[in-house]
């Protein structure tokens, strides 16, 4: 393989003369255009024969809608609170042809490729809140062996879309966009050391995805008004929406993450399945008083399909005598099956 290519994204001057650019955009597009034999969407995804790629994003606040095709690039940046990638475009935008924009044309950062990292720095969709503009995420991950590691993932509704899109949309034209008429191929995503802040379901798709000690907020929408009495119960949120695929028997681990939030107690559920062989399951993770005691929604799907587990949860928010009982408390045995390399069918991501 190729020596490693390093390319620079510096907004303060300093630059590298030939390896320095304003902007992400054009680092991307000064790459040589990805081989038709590289561009499939094979899975599992062989590995490139392209040599890698380290785009070193220096501090600073890039407002790019982004796409990413080529694969073996590394995104590094300097910090979450100082490398921020962001775009603003939601659900609601009205397009030129007079339609809506959709919830997937709205990524501010698209990742169409495999062997995609990304290393201290942030991914935002700044547009508002999702009961005002509506839908809009942050990241669309679609692709094979995608890992993010020190990341922070900021926006409100639909924050990561964890790809592929489910088989059908529920609504016609509800898929539009650049994964609606493409092969529905499951990819393996891996996030450590994130913090990733949303409010309705705002982890969700059909891909398979381990998170190891991320931090997982669910933010009180700023549009929605508390009510009065602090008896009355008002649902702020689902933390995810998995659409694994049937014959898929792992969807979302989260494995010694911490829920937390600033909503009101017993107001967000760990999750609802978007479609109705979801699976999720929370590995030892502490939960706040904001996750409501049921635990699970069923969204009206069928209880015998769906697949929603814990083990080992404690805190405010753990109560397994109040669980859904559609839900599952795992037994020693059942957590033993959950291993990075089993969930990630072989494929073990470089861990911190």
């Amino acid at each position: 393989m190729s020596d490693t290519i390093h390319l620079y994204v510096n907004m303060s001057g300093n630059t590298i003369p030939g390896t320095s650019f304003a902007t992400i955009g054009e680092a991307l597009a000064s790459l040589p255009d990805v081989p038709a034999s590289e561009s499939g969407k094979q899975f599992p995804a062989p590995v490139s024969e392209l040599p890698p790629v380290i785009l070193h994003i220096g501090k600073g606040i890039y407002r790019e809608k982004l796409v990413i095709t080529r694969p073996n690039i590394t995104f590094e940046g300097t910090g979450g609170d100082e490398t921020i990638l962001v775009y603003g475009d939601a659900a609601f935008d009205l397009m030129p042809e007079g339609d809506k924009r959709g919830t997937f044309r709205t990524a501010s950062v698209r990742i169409d490729t495999h062997d995609f990292t990304a290393r201290n720095l942030t991914f935002q969709n700044d547009s508002g809140y999702g009961h005002t503009v509506g839908q809009a995420l942050a990241v669309y991950v679609d692709g094979d062996r995608n890992a993010f590691y020190n990341c922070r993932f900021l926006g409100s509704q639909d924050t990561i879309f964890d790809a592929p899109l489910p088989l059908k949309e529920a609504q016609p034209g509800g898929f539009k966009g650049p994964g609606e008429f493409k092969p529905r191929t499951i990819g393996r995503h891996y996030y450590e050391n994130c913090f990733i802040q949303g409010d309705v379901d705002f982890i969700f798709g059909s891909g398979i995805a381990w998170f190891e000690h991320c931090t997982i907020f669910s933010k009180l929408p700023g549009d929605r008004i508390p009510p009065e009495s602090p008896e009355s119960e008002v649902i702020y949120g689902y933390v995810t929406a998995a659409s694994t695929p049937q014959e898929e028997p792992y969807g979302y681990v989260f494995h010694e993450c911490k829920l937390e939030s600033d909503c009101p107690p017993n107001s967000i559920y760990l999750g609802r399945p978007w479609r109705e062989w979801a699976k999720t399951v929370f590995l030892h993770c502490e939960l706040g008083a904001h996750i409501h005691p049921a635990g699970w929604q069923d969204w009206k799907k069928p209880h015998d399909h769906f697949y929603y587990g814990e083990y080992n949860s404690y805190g405010p928010g753990a109560s397994p005598a109040t669980r859904a009982d559609f839900s599952h408390q795992l037994t020693d045995a059942e957590a033993a099956e959950y291993t990075v390399e089993r969930v990630m069918k072989g494929w073990e991501p470089q861990t911190f």
